[in-house]
Order: structure tokens, then sequence, then C-alpha cells
């Protein structure tokens, strides 16, 4: 007999469909959650109960013909993304008390869908870092193990839908902060293609490198959530390709790719740095199934090297510049003040300088892979962090540099603006998760989500639950269908 968040997102939205569950169960359920773990994984910045449960009946109140797959299904927002009438820190001292007057486009379409969010999930400072540490809320702790870190930017996301708090979430990815807490906390987190997701309707683009996005537990649910998002929104920089027919969702579920040619490496890109052996056997796995699922994988260079590192990192220090009030500057992290005075130094001849030598090593890498339909290579160099081990020494510039060799593959994609995902194919001896990252020709999420759905069926599917999922007494399902046996 299992329990509510036993379900997938899309089997919770089914159940709602059919009459067997409320949404106003369902959030209550998650909320109790909630109360009772987000402290301890770190998820949540500020929690929502009142507007959740008034959102949860408007959803039950809903016609029939108005509801898609998710409607009425718990989830949770990254606290770097505007909410109307909700407190939104950005994961920092320094806007503790924001409360903006307009919700992001995101949030918008998410609402308009029927999900109902449940608060605002941890996010490391204005998006900075790959962990989830500040001053605004508890660290964002790995719920497979609360010695490590969740990750980041979208820490929370990971904590929350890896203990069983929300069952989907939304996300940001500048540099990796989907997929690499995906990897840490065995998740699927999906970095769509450059503007197929509207970063409006504030910014100016940042370049193109960040791009919400959607992170789960099944490729289905994450596809349903990107189908929720990837609405085409006026005055958006970036032109977005039209969605398959019947959605991202039906290429999930088809899981029916065509043959394709999958160009495999694991030398890392922004860093000479050794990568350990269980990231790639996660890697050597997901071949070896892509393989048998009757691809063609094939050796082929990194499509960037550590010489691009010095550029990506001007890029960098450039977003993070979101203007703070002087009087609240001292509020800001160590890492942060770092980034932000070495962007503050640099010319607008120098970094426009900048831009063009990365599009032109961005060619370079296109040309190098030329004739693959995806590459593969590992999300990470190592496993695992623990919390706290990034700023260990209190010195910002090492902890910068930390970050680069942790993780030196998941940004080259937000610099590509290809659609990318980190799927848990692996673990470690101690049973901890472990991603493998394929990545998808530009504008095609299509075929990528077709792929990662065939190879989570291959795999025999990867939605396991840490210790922490069966921490918390709650009711049981007990209705035709719906539930499945504790994993």
């Amino acid at each position: 007999m299992g329990e509510l968040h036993d379900l997938t997102a899309l089997e919770q939205g089914a159940a709602i469909a059919r009459g067997e569950l409320s949404s106003v169960e369902l959030v209550a359920h998650h909320l109790a959650r909630v109360g009772a773990l987000a402290d301890t994984v770190g998820a949540f910045v500020t929690v929502t109960p009142e507007l959740a449960l008034d959102a949860a009946q408007a959803a039950d109140a809903a016609p029939a013909e108005a509801r898609g797959p998710l409607h009425g299904v718990p989830t949770a927002i990254k606290d770097l993304t505007l909410t109307a009438g909700v407190r939104t820190t950005f994961g920092s001292a320094a806007f503790a008390d924001l409360v903006p007057p307009l919700d992001a486009d995101v949030v918008r379409l998410m609402r308009a869908a029927g999900l109902v969010s449940l608060g605002k999930t941890t996010t490391s400072e204005l998006g900075c870092s790959l962990y989830s540490e500040g001053l605004v809320a508890p660290p964002a702790r790995n719920p497979w193990d609360l010695a490590y870190t969740a990750g980041g930017s979208s820490g929370g996301a990971a904590a929350a839908v890896a203990a069983g708090l929300v069952p989907v979430a939304q996300g940001s990815d500048g540099g990796g902060s989907l997929r690499i807490p995906a990897s840490l906390c065995g998740l699927v987190g999906y970095k769509p293609s450059r503007g197929t997701v509207s970063g409006g309707p504030l910014g100016f683009g940042a370049f193109g490198l960040p791009v919400n996005g959607p992170l789960g537990r099944t490729v289905a649910d994450v596809a349903a959530l990107l189908d929720v998002m990837a609405v085409p929104v006026p005055g958006e920089p970036y032109l977005p390709r039209a969605a398959p027919d019947g959605g991202y969702l039906a290429a999930a579920r088809e899981a029916a790719p065509r043959r394709l040619r999958v160009g495999r490496f694991t030398a890392p890109m922004l860093a000479d740095e050794p990568v350990h052996p269980d990231c790639v056997a996660a890697v050597d796995r997901a071949a070896a199934l892509l393989t048998a699922a009757g691809h063609e994988v094939v050796e082929v260079p990194a499509p960037l090297g550590p010489e691009t590192w010095p550029l990506f990192e001007v890029v960098w220090y450039v977003l993070a510049l979101t203007p703070v009030a002087p009087e609240r500057e001292s509020r800001l992290l160590p890492l942060t003040r770092f980034l932000r005075s070495r962007g503050a130094a640099l010319s607008a001849g120098a970094l426009m300088g900048t831009l063009g030598e990365l599009q032109a090593q961005v060619r370079l890498g296109a040309r190098r892979t030329a004739g693959c339909d995806l590459l593969l290579c590992p999300t990470l160099a190592a496993p695992q962090a623990p919390v706290g081990w990034f700023t260990a020494d209190g010195d910002p510039e090492r902890d910068f540099d930390r970050q680069r060799r942790f993780s030196p593959y998941c940004a080259v994609f937000n610099l590509t603006g290809q659609p990318s995902v980190s799927l848990p194919l692996g673990r470690t001896a101690e049973g901890l998760p472990v991603g493998a990252l394929l990545t998808g020709s530009y504008g095609d999420d299509a075929t990528l989500i077709a792929v990662a759905a065939q190879l989570e069926h291959v795999s025999d599917g990867w939605d396991r639950h840490p210790a922490i999922w069966r921490a918390v007494g709650s009711a049981n399902v007990n209705t035709s269908g719906v539930g499945r046996p504790a994993s």
C-alpha cells in the first residue's frame, strides 16, 4: 500500500482527474511533509500554505475541460523566480524582504495549468554558485545523505523533489543549476534549448545562458511540466521551435526515437581535472544501454577544452552584477562580492571581445562533434560534495575554482544553447546517485526527451527513494489503480 507522495506527478494528476483524489488532499499531504522535513533538507525559503490550499480549492472547482495532466498537482517555485505577492529573496539577505508585484512568465503559465505552488525553494545567492548555502534558509542538503549538498542553484528544488515534498519543481539553469542538483539527488534535471521557455518578463536574457526548466523523478513528469512551461511569449529574444505533435509528454510516452549517433567523451571541458571512476561508470552504463537500444555510440573529442574557462568566467562575473542597493551590498556573501568586484572591473569592450571569442569557440566545438545527434558525458567530475566543502577555507576565489573543477561539463551547453539533461544512471558504492549528461541538437528537445525516456525504460526505471522518504507518517493510497509499492 503506497503513500500519496509515492505517486508520480502524472499519477497524481490522473487520480485527480478520475475523482479518486482532490487537489486539496494532495496539497495538504505534501504540506505536512514540508512542515516535517523542509528545514531538515533545506528545501524551502518561504512556504505558502494558505495560498496553496486556496489554489487547490480553485483547482478542484475548475471544469474538467479546462484541466491538463498536471492540474491540481503540488509543485514549488525557485526563489530566483519572481512570484507576485510572495517573498522572493534571490537567495540573499540583501533581498530578504522583497515581495515582487508580478509573476515571471513561467510562474504565470504553471498557475494557468492548475499546478499548485507550496512556496519558494532554496537557491544560491543570485544564482551564483552550484551549492545552495546562504543566509536566508538552511543549506540545501541531499536527502540521500544529509552530510552532502543538494547542489545549486536549484538545490532546494532538488531537495524537495528527492525528499517527496513535491513531485515536480520549477528551476533554472545558467551553468548547470538544474542538472547539477539532479545528478547529486538522483533526479531528472532538464535544461531546455535556448528560447524554448520564456525568461520574461524582466531581464535581458543574460547572454542566453540561463533557462527555466523542470526537475522531477521521471522523464514523463519532466516532459509534462516542460509542456506547461514551453508556451511562446511575445517579445522573447530567442525564437523557439514549435513543440512536437502531442507535446513533449507524447515524445516521452512514445520513447521511440530513430537510430541515432551518440558522441561519447569523458574529458572535462572547463578544467583539467581527474574524473571520478563512478562518474565515468555512469557514462559507460548509459553508453551500453544506448547501444542495446540500437543507437551507435562513438568516441568523440570534447567540444571545448579548459582554454575556454578564462572566457566563461568573465561572463559569470558580469552575470553576478544584479542591481543591489549600495547600503545592502554588505549583506552579500563573500563569493558574491568577489564575483561582482571582478565584473565591475571589466570594460564594455572587454566583455564584447569575450563574447565574440566564446562564440568562435562554440562554432569550433560544433565542428568537432559534427555528425552526432547526441552527446554523452559525465554530469560532474565527482559524485558528491559535503555541505560546506566549497567554502571551507574562507577564500571566495578558491571556492569559485573548486566549483569549476567539480562541474567542468554542464556550463558549456549553456554557452551553446543546446538542450541537456542529467539522468540518474549511476550509483556510488554507498548507494548515492550519480548522473550522466545527455545533450541534444539545438532546438530538438523532442528527440532528447524521447531518448531519455527510452533510457529510463531500458534501465527498468530509476524512481528510487532515500530513507527520509518514509520519515513522516501519512495517509495511505488505497484507490483503484492508484499508488505503487514503496521502493
